[in-house]
């Protein structure tokens, strides 16, 4: 897990961006803001979820596919990716 040691700092941040899109999404609706307004910025939210784990995946194949000489470490990978996959498009 040494990549998302690495990436950390930016990860979170990311985070901590998307944390203040929802915390803004409830401030929207406690004060009956109009829905376009709220939809605009649910949508900003998902777009930064989306993008999130576009990079997370993406360092998961680079380090977990891509990056092993191992077969088997390479299958396990894929096969968590895989997983990781049909969770997010359910």
């Amino acid at each position: 897990m040494s990549h998302i040691i690495q990436q950390k700092p930016k990860l979170l941040a990311r985070i901590r961006r998307l944390k203040g899109q929802l915390e803004a999404v409830e401030r929207l609706l406690e004060s009956d803001a109009p829905c376009a307004e709220i939809l605009n910025l649910v949508a900003s939210a998902r777009g930064a979820m989306s993008g999130l784990t576009a990079e997370l995946i993406e360092d998961h194949i680079r380090e977990h596919i891509m990056a092993v000489a191992d077969p088997g470490q390479r299958e396990q990978g894929a096969a968590e990716l895989i997983e990781v996959v049909r969770t997010y498009l359910k």
